[in-house]
């Protein structure tokens, strides 16, 4: 059975709504940037390797595993290659034969689904340990298509992460039913 009234946590126990309101620009991109991805691994949660691996509908590849490889592979990208210039870094979830790699290696293995996690986990702690010494919001990052501000990068990881917590309230209630939060 869900769990508050459908919800994933009950409203006093959900981590997202115990932080203060926040103060700024940066603590407000910030909340929620944490906020989205908190919300995503939510709608990951209690899934074994076939139900996480499960696809929507023919002929997308989309999936929560799959998602959960392309949320890695972007904070990955826009943190570790974008704004700390680390482009010698081996792409996470790529190969240039198969640019889609993230969504159609998602396969209903638990080793894929463990080293999914622990993927998306260490490039989480990494953007966070980043962000930790205080970059300035102007600091910028290289991209090919041009400077990337910390301001911009911040917005574009909230865009990620909404647009695919839509995605994944979609897959999750096909898969059992739940919806919510």
């Amino acid at each position: 059975m869900a769990g508050y009234d459908g919800m994933w946590v009950p409203p006093d126990q959900d981590p997202r709504m115990q932080t203060p309101q926040p103060i700024g620009e940066r603590d407000t991109l910030l909340q929620y940037l944490n906020h989205y991805r908190t919300t995503f691994a939510y709608k990951c949660e209690g899934l074994d390797a076939e139900q996480i691996a499960r696809r929507s509908v023919p002929p997308s590849t989309m999936s929560l595993l799959g998602l959960l490889r392309h949320l890695a592979k972007v904070e990955h990208h826009w943190f570790r290659r974008v704004m700390e210039h680390q482009w010698d870094l081996p792409r996470l979830f790529f190969s240039p034969d198969e640019a889609d790699l993230d969504f159609n290696g998602a396969a209903p293995d638990d080793a894929v689904v463990s080293e999914a996690w622990a993927a998306w986990r260490a490039e989480v702690a990494h953007a966070d340990a980043y962000l930790a010494t205080d970059p300035s919001m102007d600091t910028e990052g290289y991209h090919p298509d041009g400077p990337a501000p910390l301001r911009d990068v911040l917005v574009h990881m909230i865009e990620e992460y909404a647009r695919h917590c839509g995605h994944a309230d979609l897959l999750r209630e096909c898969i059992d039913g739940r919806t919510g939060q």
